[in-house]
């Protein structure tokens, strides 16, 4: 099995959507009295952090995979245009 890139906006989403299963699952056994308007706001609550997460990730990911090649053409470039005074 390959492995993958841990997501974890994917993790966040994944357990918010499972914790309000198992909230709905809970209420419908016991015949509780949990309003639907209480579930809403627990989702897209959660929906919007998962979904922030998953930006700062992609943002964090994509600097630092974009730095070592910008330090290359640095180097590089100091090496084929040397200071005047040598």
């Amino acid at each position: 099995m390959s492995r993958h890139e841990f997501q974890p906006g994917r993790l966040i989403a994944g357990l918010v959507l499972l914790t309000a299963g198992v909230l709905y699952l809970v209420d419908a056994a016991d015949d509780g009295d949990l309003p639907w308007w209480t579930l809403a706001p627990l989702v897209v609550a959660g929906l919007g952090l998962a979904a922030l997460v998953g930006v700062v990730t992609m943002l964090v990911r994509s600097n630092h995979r974009t730095r070592p090649a910008a330090r290359e053409r640095q180097g590089a470039g100091d090496t084929e245009n040397p200071p005047p005074g040598e």
